[in-house]
């Protein structure tokens, strides 16, 4: 019983975070290189997910080829959704977050209803590029319209999975990032600084060795100063050698390579990645950082928050307009303030960027939530304030029982949001 309503209070939460107004942002970034009969796709997988896990499924009666995959997104009964992967055959893929604007979805196509199957069911049968945009090509792949896919074949060719348009290509080399490339000017994508720095660095010399891999791979991580986060995994599929080199958490000197046919005849099995490798302080940092997306309590906390502050800020305005208490305005103050947390807690259920990036908080795609990561500094100011009105409150008896419960709640909330506030380093912005 317990544990069910432990569940149904998370369903919850993720529901409410549904309506909020930000996205979920990983940034990622790949590249793919050719040089005589050798092609190397290599991938960094940016996310703020602590689960990484490396997976191998042999072929079946319905599958064509055995395949290893990457990934760190828990998708229930399907296992963990793959961010990158490599068959028997030597076909790799990466996926990317990236924008496309919606557009009408081409007609008399099939409906993809499980994305992980429909992933995997790409590189357990298909061997090349044109196998690969022969099978989506049935699809309304639209479903990824937040994604870009990029799909390598033993022969160096490659495939961009767009929302829209399906592209093949056969450069020696190949950068990417997240952006679609068919709406992307070159001079735009150059401000992603990490596709930037692997145009760069291929621009001065192109091999296919794993010290030079394992350099492309580094130049192009991530690693935020806030609290070390960034590339949570980068993978170097060898595709003449079906090998796989994994570097975990954005740190080079330790490499864990895997033979693809050696580990399929060990039957089908997958490892959590950071097993792997030795403790990474950074990555531990991680795994302990608290915020609503990964940590129920507070989670329900913030939405319980956001309720209560909603109807307190009502209730206030209420007794405002109707002028019943010694302390009219402090209630029109009251009211506003609450109305602009509740807007702000609104914010933090939403995009998880908020957490990881240096406040105060700059979002490109919305001036209003840029400008509401300036209110933890407005509710820090105003907190002693409001202190010493409530006491004033309660020592002269001005405020009913229930206004003078309300407006301790409402500070109570306060305080707590303020010790959040500090915690998720909301105030440092020098």
């Amino acid at each position: 019983m317990k544990t069910h309503l432990s569940h149904s209070l998370w369903r919850l939460l993720l529901l409410l975070s549904l309506f909020s107004i930000s996205h979920f942002t990983y940034a990622c970034s790949g590249y793919k290189i050719t040089k005589g009969d050798k092609t190397i796709l290599g991938s960094n997988e940016d996310a703020w997910r602590t689960t990484p896990h490396i997976w191998f499924e042999n072929k079946t009666t319905q599958t064509k080829y055995g395949a290893a995959f990457t990934g760190s997104r828990f998708d229930g009964d399907n296992g963990y959704a793959p961010q990158s992967g490599m068959n028997e055959a030597g076909l790799a893929f990466e996926r990317l977050v990236a924008f496309h604007p919606k557009q009408t979805a081409k007609p008399n196509t099939k409906t993809i209803t499980n994305p992980t199957k429909y992933l995997k069911d790409i590189i357990h049968q298909c061997q090349t590029v044109e196998e690969v945009r022969d099978y989506i090509s049935q699809y309304d792949y639209s479903y990824f319209i937040e994604d870009v896919f990029i799909y390598v074949d033993r022969t160096g060719k490659y495939l961009i999975v767009e929302p829209y348009q399906l592209s093949i290509g056969n450069n020696p080399s190949y950068v990417i990032s997240n952006f679609c490339p068919s709406i992307t000017s070159d001079h735009k994508a150059q401000k992603l600084e990490r596709y930037k720095k692997g145009k760069n660095f291929l621009n001065h010399q192109l091999d296919t060795t794993a010290e030079f891999c394992k350099a492309l791979s580094d130049s192009m991580h991530v690693c935020r100063k806030k609290i070390g986060d960034g590339t949570l995994l980068s993978s170097i599929w060898d595709l003449k050698n079906n090998l796989v080199s994994l570097y975990f958490y954005h740190n080079y000197d330790t490499c864990v390579q895997f033979n693809l046919n050696k580990e399929l005849s060990k039957g089908d099995h997958r490892i959590a990645i950071e097993t792997l490798f030795p403790k990474n302080a950074e990555f531990e940092k991680l795994g302990t950082y608290k915020i609503p997306k990964n940590n129920m309590p507070m989670g329900l906390f913030v939405v319980g928050s956001a309720i209560f502050m909603l109807f307190s800020s009502l209730y206030f305005l209420v007794r405002f307009i109707k002028n019943t208490s010694v302390y009219r305005y402090p209630q029109l103050g009251l009211s506003i303030l609450g109305l602009m947390l509740v807007y702000y807690m609104y914010v933090l259920l939403g995009s998880i960027n908020i957490y990881y990036f240096p406040a105060p908080f700059n979002d490109p795609g919305s001036l209003l939530v840029s400008a509401s990561s300036y209110l933890p500094f407005v509710l820090l100011m105003a907190i002693i304030p409001l202190i010493v009105l409530l006491f004033k409150i309660i020592k002269h008896k001005s405020w009913n029982t229930f206004a003078v419960f309300a407006f301790s709640t409402y500070v109570l909330i306060d305080l707590v949001m303020l010790g959040l506030f500090g915690y998720w380093e909301f105030f440092n912005v020098f």
